[in-house]
């Protein structure tokens, strides 16, 4: 491998752009690599070769619940807080966390599925930005890049980073679903909202110089309780997160006038969460990396939550998923999987409520799957999961339920529950930038 680093000590502040792949790594996609830049092979125990992942379904309606293809599966053990020490090697140190923070948790182990797939065309646009993407200085974008996550053979914890970041996840995308914070004592504060995107960053056939510096598009818009309904944010989402932060405005039905927010970023207090997670939490890490340093830790295998169709169904009712002190372990499935793993440091003169900051990346998506959150003092605060599915009816990945715990005070918060809505994510809408302009949104807040 020519691209060689010393990122184990090299600090975001003194970083250069970055070349691009060799070509040699190049060639190993597709073939000792997946084309996304996983290990092809399996372990030869309990992880196994990934062989194209789920096949696109033409026959799934857009919006339908997706009938989960490993039903019939059994666990293959429980991992608890009383037999930790047999797991320990393979359990992160939050997951460790959380089995003795709330004894009767649990995780039941499935047999492990490499179900990641995404259209041949994302495969090709990966194989192109490894051949021309850059991080830019500092790391506070990528150029160079379309369409899915721009380094597939990844040298250093931002590249890591903006592979999440950028990761493929549609066109566009449109659902309804509840935001619950979820108290010490078990009661529950619901949001119901709607969410619609466009992504920009994968338009088909576009070119790095055609992004005009955005990722995407979205609208959150807040359908109840009756006190908040109304509500609309807007972010229009930009590629170099420094030069040129993301745009942010906000409609209050009471103020009756769309403002900017120029605070919609870092450790702000995510709206409707109770305080539980801050905006850069949202999606397990979003925004401008520049208050850390990134370090990639290297790789690891750790059961993860993975394949989540048993709690993605419509038939369940939100009280069958949100128990008092955590989601309802019966209804998650676990699996054995490598992750890369990135730590975040706090750089010097920056402030943020969370020191340090660990990340667990899926090799088959690029998704982030765990992320623990450290306060001041070095203590474990947070943690939170991402319980993906393979949405089969276009092949890409993405969770179907984000949980945050907050291991201090014992509250935790869950969004993505769209189970009573009788839809889940609809891909095939047809959405463009002028949907998100502050005048579309003006428009809406009127009717």
């Amino acid at each position: 491998m020519k691209r060689r680093f010393l990122f184990a000590a090299l600090m975001c502040s003194v970083l250069p752009a970055i070349a691009a792949v060799a070509p040699e790594d190049i060639a190993r996609l597709g073939k000792d690599l997946t084309p996304v830049g996983a290990d092809k092979l399996g372990n030869g125990k309990d992880i196994p070769a990934w062989k194209g992942g789920l096949p696109l379904d033409k026959t799934h309606k857009p919006g339908a619940f997706h009938a989960d293809p490993f039903a019939a599966d059994k666990p293959r053990f429980r991992i608890t807080s009383a037999n930790i020490a047999e797991h320990r090697s393979r359990l992160t140190d939050g997951q460790v966390a959380l089995l003795q923070r709330f004894p009767d948790l649990y995780f039941e182990v499935y047999p492990t599925h490499r179900s990641a797939s995404y259209p041949d065309y994302v495969y090709q646009a990966i194989k192109t930005n490894a051949s021309r993407a850059e991080l830019m200085k500092y790391g506070a974008g990528v150029t160079g890049a379309t369409m899915s996550s721009p380094f597939p053979v990844p040298e250093n914890g931002l590249e890591v980073l903006w592979n999440h970041t950028l990761r493929f996840r549609g066109h566009s995308m449109a659902y309804t679903a509840v935001a619950s914070s979820v108290t010490q004592g078990g009661q529950r504060i619901d949001a119901l909202r709607e969410y619609e995107y466009f992504i920009q960053y994968s338009i088909p056939g576009a070119e790095p110089t055609d992004l005009d510096n955005k990722i995407f598009f979205l609208k959150r818009k807040t359908l109840a309780p009756a006190q908040l309904a109304g509500g609309i944010t807007l972010v229009h989402e930009t590629l170099d997160q420094v030069r040129s932060p993301r745009k942010s405005w906000i409609y209050v039905p009471g103020q009756r006038r769309l403002r900017r927010t120029p605070d919609l970023a870092y450790d702000t207090a995510d709206s409707n969460t109770n305080s539980i997670r801050t905006v850069d939490q949202v999606d397990m890490f979003n925004g401008a990396p520049d208050y850390y340093d990134w370090e990639l830790k290297g790789k690891r295998e750790i059961y993860i939550p993975y394949n989540a169709y048993k709690v993605h169904q419509g038939t369940l009712k939100i009280d069958d998923i949100l128990q008092d002190h955590h989601i309802n372990p019966s209804l998650l499935r676990y699996e054995a999987h490598r992750v890369w793993v990135v730590e975040a440091k706090l750089r010097l003169g920056y402030s943020h409520r969370y020191s340090t900051r660990r990340y667990y990346v899926d090799e088959d998506s690029w998704s982030i799957i765990y992320a623990e959150e450290y306060d001041e003092e070095g203590k474990l605060w947070q943690v939170t999961e991402a319980h993906t599915i393979n949405y089969y009816d276009v092949q890409l990945v993405y969770p179907t339920l984000e949980v945050t715990y907050d291991l201090e005070s014992g509250r935790y918060y869950a969004e993505g529950l769209d189970n009573e809505r009788g839809a889940t994510i609809d891909f095939s809408q047809e959405l463009d930038a002028d949907d998100f302009s502050p005048n579309a949104i003006r428009r809406e807040a009127v009717r």
